[in-house]
């Protein structure tokens, strides 16, 4: 499994971003995190740094948002008021998982035995002087039948 680690301050999360997109393997990203570290501030960025000038803002009252990134659609989830796989599957979360469109993910742990063939994983943690710790780790299944490589 690959692995990348940064240790960043906030004021360099443009960068950050752009080495999560430099070493991405998928575009498909679930990010793990306590409330507060910083999830959706790293999504502003990498929305930008992929092409977007939408407004990001954290989807935890709609679930979803959607953001324009030239030809690209960008899909920002917030599951943390999601009880369960079966609300995902009402809304359609598979369909968006494999629209071969960006994705972003906020708390995906629901949805981990559906995910795509590939995808990246980013934990973020915050260390005592304020600082955060990033890894991110490519997640490959059994087979890559649907895998969504970026071109």
């Amino acid at each position: 499994m690959f692995s990348l680690e940064i240790t960043y301050t906030i004021d360099k999360v443009d960068e950050v971003a752009k080495e999560i997109l430099s070493n991405a393997t998928s575009k498909t990203f679930f990010l793990y995190g306590n409330m507060g570290v910083g999830k959706t501030t790293l999504i502003k960025s990498l929305s930008k740094c992929i092409g977007s000038s939408d407004e990001v803002s954290s989807p935890t009252f709609s679930i979803v948002n959607e953001y324009e990134a030239g030809a690209s659609t960008i899909f920002h989830f917030d599951l943390y008021r999601i009880n369960d796989l079966e609300e995902a599957y009402n809304f359609g979360i598979e369909d968006y998982l494999y629209s071969n469109e960006w994705i972003i993910v906020e708390w995906p742990e629901l949805i981990e035995q559906i995910a795509p063939e590939r995808y990246d994983r980013i934990n973020i943690e915050v260390n005592e002087d304020n600082s955060r710790t990033l890894r991110l780790n490519f997640k490959p299944n059994l087979t890559e039948k649907h895998a969504k490589l970026n071109t």
